[in-house]
């Protein structure tokens, strides 16, 4: 059985880092930073997301994904192929976010204001969400990360 895992949190917030350390090589890695001029970055990401899970690879999304609106497509490509869904979430530290931010060069660097847009958007997963299993994912402070099954928030 494949596995989605969908990662989600700020930007600057260690994903790719995190996907690099922890997932990678047997996740593919699927983002829209890796498609940043095309017309449908969200109609590609579907398309690899759905042929990987056809052949039974694992999948690793690796964006923001801030909100249910941007998992349920992902959950639901996720069941049509019998697939896992595994939520990767890392809980917003914003002082550290600006701080990785700041530090980054280029077109990777992304405006303040993006941050603190997709922190109003932010939501953290849940299973009802359509999730099998959700990891709070913070840093360890000595270069690593720290990944606990997050408890189940109550409202």
């Amino acid at each position: 059985m494949p596995t989605l895992a969908i990662l989600i949190g700020l930007q600057a917030s260690g994903k790719t880092t995190f996907y690099r350390q922890e997932l990678a090589p047997a996740y593919m890695h699927v983002s829209k930073d890796n498609f940043p001029k095309a017309r449908h970055r969200q109609r590609r990401q579907m398309r690899l997301v759905e042929e990987a899970l056809a052949e039974g690879r694992d999948v690793a999304v690796d964006n923001t994904n801030p909100a249910p609106e941007e998992w349920w497509p992902l959950v639901e490509a996720a069941r049509r192929h019998g697939a896992k869904v595994v939520g990767y979430w890392f809980p917003p530290d914003v002082p550290g976010t600006l701080r990785r931010n700041a530090a980054r060069t280029g077109e990777t660097q992304v405006p303040d204001v993006g941050i603190y847009a997709t922190l109003k958007r932010l939501r953290r997963p849940r299973r009802p969400d359509g999730f099998d299993e959700i990891y709070a994912v913070r840093f360890d402070g000595a270069g690593g990360f720290d990944v606990r099954l997050a408890e189940e928030e109550t409202e």
